[in-house]
């Protein structure tokens, strides 16, 4: 009880409900938004309100995401946003590729959790998209895990175990993944998948291959499996994405 009196005392105190508008503002490269149980958004950050193309925060408020974006991503978004709502259960550590009305692109990694009413019902969420930054450095700075990142780069259109992979640098799979973590922001799998979807965007945006051929290019053992993952990842079908990139 004394950790949940010294919140309640405290925030009772507060001119106004607390959302982290004003400090979610200054991240420039972190996506904030909270939405009511209808997805509509209650409270964005400017990150947010740039990147969709506004102008100002007011002409988000209300809206929802299938409304802010263009289809099929706006479609994706809010299917995102509905499933979390209708279940109650957290959407964490989706890793995105951010599709901007722009077209430039850019990799984050997604959170998205309920927002719980004093009676138990979920009334909204609370979620955050962060961009990966590139790692610029060299492999020295890669503490070890050079020798997995080239490996992985080379080697993606193979079956990948990350356990063979830590053996490959004599680390367990614990120490690769805090490795990993440290240098990307992201586990070993997601980067195993950020590098499959790289290939899979230059290919069905630079070549003429079948989307077969390409999933078999990319380590995918059959086609199903490339499209659900493609879409979940990048927010459309692999068709749909070469036809809107041409």
């Amino acid at each position: 009880m004394k950790k949940e009196y010294l919140i309640s005392a405290m925030l009772d105190q507060l001119e106004a409900p607390f959302t982290g508008e004003a400090l979610f503002d200054h991240m420039i490269d972190l996506v904030y938004f909270i939405k009511n149980r209808d997805g509509q958004y209650v409270v964005v950050n400017q990150s947010l309100v740039h990147r969709c193309g506004y102008a100002d925060k007011n002409e988000l408020i209300g809206l929802t995401a299938d409304q802010v974006f263009s289809t099929p991503l706006g479609t994706g978004y809010r299917a995102q946003d509905d499933e979390v709502l209708k279940t109650g259960q957290s959407l964490l550590n989706r890793l995105e590729l951010q599709i901007y009305p722009s077209h430039g692109t850019g990799w984050c990694i997604t959170n998205k959790i309920p927002l719980m009413s004093k009676n138990g019902q979920v009334i909204g969420l609370v979620g955050i998209s962060k961009d990966l930054h590139k790692t610029t450095g060299s492999k020295k700075d890669y503490s070890g895990i050079g020798e997995v990142v080239d490996y992985v780069q080379t080697h993606y259109d193979q079956p990948l175990k990350i356990q063979d992979l830590a053996h490959r640098v004599s680390l367990s799979t614990y120490q690769l993944e805090k490795r990993m973590a440290n240098i990307f922001e992201i586990t070993p799998k997601q980067f195993i998948l950020k590098v499959r979807m790289d290939a899979a965007v230059k290919q069905l945006k630079e070549t003429h291959e079948v989307i077969s051929e390409i999933a078999f290019n990319c380590g995918y053992s059959d086609q199903s499996t490339f499209s659900r993952q493609f879409k979940q990842t990048v927010g459309m079908s692999p068709a749909l994405y070469r036809r809107m990139f041409r």
